[in-house]
């Protein structure tokens, strides 16, 4: 009788085993998923091999350096050996007049940038996928793609002869109508409106085409119902491709928050100047000041953190925002 149930107790548990054993199999842990994944896409990430050791390599080893904000940093000592000092160089900058400067025309000039230069190439692309003559639309998307590929410092220095008091074709025009000359890069107050300007003039049209994509991929029955009701090209521009094109422009619109205080520091270097100071000093262009030619590396690293902090917490909220009211999201 004993050696009965201790075979039957002996067979139970084998059978069990073999039970967990078979359910194992069949439901893989996450490692054994991911491995299983691997071996049979190893070509694909060995394509991607060399772009994650270019990310590691240059964008995530650099953060290191950023404890420097954290550190009375000397090019000496080196990281690690310089002394902690906790928050201090966070409470110089909010002392700091300058900072504090360059801190709202930052967003000063990203909330004019976002208010005028977002619209723009919506609306290019809305007028481009309207024109029916295909060669007058491929040259004008050609003429309006064109400012994209030009070196910044060209176009800087377009935007200098141009509004020169001597020679400039502005004053030229002024001239016409009897106004002085005017050095407009020499004034503060017309800093903001040209470097908006010269923004959308030299990113507007390259722009557009993520929103040509979106409209390339309406559904063209949707066209052909409206036309057999009866729909003009108003109706079903405003209608069908604004609202099918609204997730795209709405991700792009995150993206564009994420990014207002990276306003254009090439362009800024380049147009800027003491006496335009008041409404020209950005952010970055205080960090390249302090760290670069000042040499407190250490101030300019905690500018740079505070910079990218608030950059995360505003594409975060644009995100959760769009996600509840909208449903359209990054992630």
């Amino acid at each position: 009788m004993s050696m009965q149930e201790d075979h039957t107790g002996g067979s139970t548990e084998k059978l069990v085993a073999e039970a967990k054993e078979a359910l194992r199999y069949r439901h893989p842990s996450r490692i054994q998923k991911v491995g299983d994944h691997m071996r049979r896409e190893w070509q694909l990430y060995l394509l991607l091999a060399p772009t994650i050791i270019w990310l590691l390599v240059f964008l995530y080893t650099p953060m290191y350096g950023l404890q420097i904000a954290f550190k009375d940093y000397s090019i000496f000592r080196g990281v690690a050996n310089s002394p902690w000092i906790g928050l201090e160089h966070f409470l110089t900058l909010f002392g700091s007049d300058q900072f504090i400067r360059a801190l709202k025309n930052t967003i000063y000039i990203s909330l004019l940038s976002l208010a005028f230069g977002f619209p723009v190439p919506i609306l290019l692309a809305l007028m481009f996928n309207e024109v029916l003559n295909q060669t007058f639309k491929k040259t004008a998307q050609t003429i309006v793609y064109l400012p994209h590929f030009i070196s910044s410092v060209i176009i800087a220095g377009i935007v200098i002869t141009a509004f020169s008091p001597s020679a400039g074709i502005v004053n030229t025009i002024l001239e016409w109508f009897g106004v002085d000359p005017i050095y407009f890069l020499t004034k503060a107050e017309w800093f903001r409106p040209i470097f908006v300007g010269t923004t959308i003039w030299q990113e507007a049209g390259f722009q557009s085409i993520v929103y040509l994509a979106a409209i390339a991929g309406v559904s063209p029955t949707l066209y052909e119902s409206a036309v057999v009701d009866g729909a003009s090209r108003w109706q079903m521009m405003w209608k069908i491709t604004v609202p099918s094109i609204m997730p795209t422009i709405i991700i792009m619109l995150i993206i564009r928050i994420g990014n207002m205080l990276e306003v254009s520091f090439e362009m800024i270097i380049l147009l800027y100047q003491p006496a335009t100071y008041s409404t020209a000093d950005v952010v970055n262009t205080f960090i390249y000041r302090q760290g670069l030619q000042g040499g407190q590396y250490d101030l300019a690293a905690a500018a740079g953190l505070f910079n990218a902090v608030v950059a995360f917490v505003l594409v975060m909220t644009a995100n959760t925002v769009s996600k509840r009211y909208s449903r359209t999201s990054l992630w």
